[in-house]
């Protein structure tokens, strides 16, 4: 434990799913967590748990389209605590199912890429001033396993979080001798309160026959990862994208349908 004592961490997007996950690994390694989003009621309920738990937290409003919202967040908290040692991009618009090529309208295209790739860029751009500061820091940024690959659907969504990829790499290139490193997260299937009962049987099913181990992820799969990354323990990690997802991506896409056949070749 202890593995983040007295450092200062924003988590955005943390009232909900991984988010909250991260927040309270973090909190209950020891940093000052800033739980923050547009759900106050929420967010205060998280804040509230990890206090309850022995942890330090607060909670600040943020709206991840609004850059006046994500600078307020950075200067607030420099200003309360002094630093901001951590950030943590979690935040997004969630669209699985957007739409295909021939569907998307700009307006759809253009609000998910608002949320998902503006918002992380512009959080990213505004916290390095911080963290020059601070003698350095560390950025994560949460992607998706929807960047690996094409998909039947999820178009916007796949292509803003293959942007988050490109943007990690070229911020660890560029600041990594300010002492600033930037990693990404890319979540595999995580099946959180929020999303358990949304996600049909059949999907899990798919999923579960393609992951090789025997289980789906949950939110403190991801928060382990962030607090590696997060920790001095990683000083010599950055620029990578890492995809914590149960082995889903790690071989070909016909392994799931040899499995069922229990074959071990065709």
């Amino acid at each position: 434990m202890n593995r983040l004592k007295d450092k200062v961490a924003i988590v955005t997007g943390s009232t909900s799913g991984i988010g909250v996950g991260i927040a309270k690994v973090f909190a209950a390694e020891g940093a000052k967590v800033i739980v923050c989003g547009r759900r106050e009621a929420k967010g205060q309920a998280v804040v509230d748990s990890i206090v309850k738990d022995g942890g330090e937290a607060s909670y600040h409003f943020m709206d991840i389209t609004a850059v006046e919202s994500i600078d307020a967040l950075l200067k607030d908290t420099a200003e309360k605590y002094g630093k901001i040692d951590i950030l943590v991009n979690n935040a997004a618009n969630v669209a699985l199912k957007d739409g295909r090529v021939d569907e998307l309208t700009l307006e759809m295209w253009d609000g998910i890429f608002q949320s998902d790739l503006r918002g992380t860029f512009y959080a990213v751009k505004q916290v390095l001033p911080y963290m020059k500061a601070n003698k350095g820091g560390s950025i994560i940024n949460i992607g998706s396993m929807a960047s690996c690959g094409g998909d039947l659907g999820s178009t916007a969504y796949a292509c803003a979080k293959a942007g988050v990829d490109m943007l990690t790499k070229s911020t660890a290139l560029q600041f990594g001798k300010d002492n600033i490193r930037c990693n990404c997260v890319r979540p595999g299937l995580i099946v959180t309160p929020e999303n358990d009962a949304h996600v049909p049987p059949v999907l899990k099913d798919i999923f579960l026959n393609n992951i090789m181990v025997n289980r789906y992820g949950c939110p403190e799969d991801i928060a382990n990862m962030c607090v590696y990354l997060a920790s001095d323990e990683s000083e010599y990690f950055t620029g990578q994208v890492v995809t914590v997802d149960g082995g889903l991506n790690a071989h070909v896409s016909t392994v799931g349908e040899f499995k069922k056949m229990s074959s071990r070749t065709w």
